[in-house]
């Protein structure tokens, strides 16, 4: 069986550099994704899931802050190494800021961009036993959660819905699914049961229970969770 291969999503307008880049991320065995506007880069991280992105400032459509902006409001934690024109301060200090892992400056060396990439992907690698949503971490090793800091306090039965939910975020399940993922094939509960908890789940979670961002009815379906 094939290793699966870590993709990166470069959004980058100067083509020369999306190209260069591109087949030299290849070359270092990764997959590549590419975008030449912020807009549909914002889209692809969205849609495609990448586990780093390379993120140019200076974009068409969406700059790279307006970006990053986007993915914080929505929670979306994906690892970023931002590209900077030389000498703009500001640019590193707002990019670090809105949550950028890591930073080039242009024009930059290819080893640099590569060793810094790699950096940030071992550090976010370590990080995994956590998952981030908003203002909320889950650490799946020490089966807590903290919420703006606050440590929340669930009961055995939420925590493994929660688990099951923000290791799968995107997969829509259905409630006899529910019930059996997080109660066990063996448990004779009903789909008012898992109604029940994803109540109580968005109590705890939601900025908005009655509006929910995260823990998301589909209706016909069942449940999925967005970051």
């Amino acid at each position: 069986m094939s290793e699966t291969k870590l993709r990166i999503l470069v959004v980058e307008d100067d083509l020369s550099i999306l190209t260069g880049l591109s087949m030299s991320l290849r070359f270092e065995g990764y997959e590549v994704l590419q975008a030449q506007d912020g807009k549909t880069g914002l889209q692809k991280v969205i849609d495609e899931r990448p586990d780093l992105l390379v993120l140019d400032v200076m974009l068409p459509q969406m700059n790279g802050f307006e970006v990053l902006e986007e993915l914080k409001r929505r929670g979306n934690a994906v690892p970023v190494v931002v590209l900077t024109a030389k000498g703009v301060e500001t640019d590193r200090v707002m990019g670090l800021n809105l949550g950028a892992d890591d930073y080039v400056v242009k024009p930059f060396g290819l080893q640099e961009l590569l060793a810094r990439i790699r950096a940030v992907l071992r550090r976010r690698t370590r990080d995994e036993a956590s998952v981030r949503f908003s203002d909320t971490v889950v650490d799946l090793n020490a089966k807590t959660v903290a919420r703006a800091g606050t440590p929340i306090e669930l009961t055995a039965q939420e925590f493994k819905l929660l688990e099951l939910f923000v290791r799968n975020p995107g997969h829509t399940y259905s409630r006899d699914e529910l019930l059996s993922g997080a109660w066990g094939y063996g448990y004779e509960g009903t789909a008012r049961t898992v109604d029940n908890f994803i109540s109580q789940l968005r109590s705890k979670f939601e900025p908005n229970p009655e509006e929910p961002q995260h823990f998301r009815t589909v209706r016909g379906l069942g449940y999925r969770f967005d970051l």
